[in-house]
């Protein structure tokens, strides 16, 4: 059975799906790129929770948790099955509650619209917790590192920088400090340095700028941890959309996949 790379994807904007841009054409070959999994397991920046928390609705309907965008954006549903007994499984390897209400939001529907557009392939949905640290996100990740040699995909959906109050619509230059916090994330995450990313806060003077609230970063530690101890990144994609929004994305893997 394949072996997926565990992958962190900046899905950017609501309206990524709407509009033609570089973040956009990359995420709607990425699928091709990856193959087909048996499962998905989307790790959400829009789901956040006091305790780790995993879907395990049937069929989990299709949420807009955003305001004031287009109405066409409001239309698209994503009819993907779930998958609870991928739901159950994870629960069994971390402390997650399984919620079998929860639908998916745009943090997993959007890049999974572009990568599957087919919405044939099972999908569950796992929570961040902000008032957790980044190491904690890391070891989560690690415990759920079996599920790549069950073909499952993990597939963290945030933002590589996401800075909602210097969003400038229709783009515009990139900030240093934007640049800067890439540049520190890319270098870390190819170096495979599994300390200065849970001390991410600390590790950039940018950090808090690239990102004033943890939620978007958080999903990144989990597909980092979920390639297990001496993770190495590819970097797929990288770039800025609307100015403040780093839509950089990486494949994490393992030397003992190929074993």
């Amino acid at each position: 059975m394949t072996v997926f790379p565990s992958v962190f994807v900046s899905h950017g904007a609501p309206t990524l799906i709407l509009e033609n841009s570089p973040g956009r054409d990359f995420l709607a070959g990425l699928g091709t790129r990856l193959g087909r999994p048996s499962a998905v397991l989307a790790v959400s920046a829009h789901w956040t929770t006091r305790r780790p928390a995993v879907s395990g609705a049937v069929a989990p309907e299709t949420v807009h948790d955003f305001y004031g965008f287009p109405d066409a954006l409001y239309q698209r549903r994503y009819p993907a099955p779930g998958a609870p007994a991928l739901a159950e499984r994870v629960a069994g390897l971390t402390d997650a509650v399984v919620d079998p209400t929860q639908g998916l939001d745009h943090g997993a529907w959007v890049p999974m619209m572009l990568m599957y557009p087919e919405a044939d392939i099972p999908v569950a949905q796992v929570a961040v917790q902000p008032g957790r640290s980044a190491a904690d996100h890391i070891a989560m990740g690690r415990q759920l590192a079996a599920l790549r040699r069950e073909g499952v995909l993990i597939l963290g959906s945030g933002g590589a920088v996401h800075n909602l109050r210097e969003f400038q619509f229709g783009g515009g230059a990139v900030a240093r400090w934007a640049g800067d916090f890439a540049n520190w994330l890319d270098a870390t995450l190819t170096a495979g340095d599994s300390e200065a990313l849970a001390n991410w806060q600390t590790g950039s003077p940018d950090a808090r700028r690239a990102h004033p609230s943890d939620e978007h970063f958080l999903p990144l530690p989990v597909a980092f941890g979920a390639a297990g101890e001496g993770a190495r990144a590819e970097r797929l994609h990288a770039g800025f959309e609307h100015g403040s929004l780093g839509m950089q994305a990486y494949a994490f893997s393992n030397p003992t996949d190929d074993a």
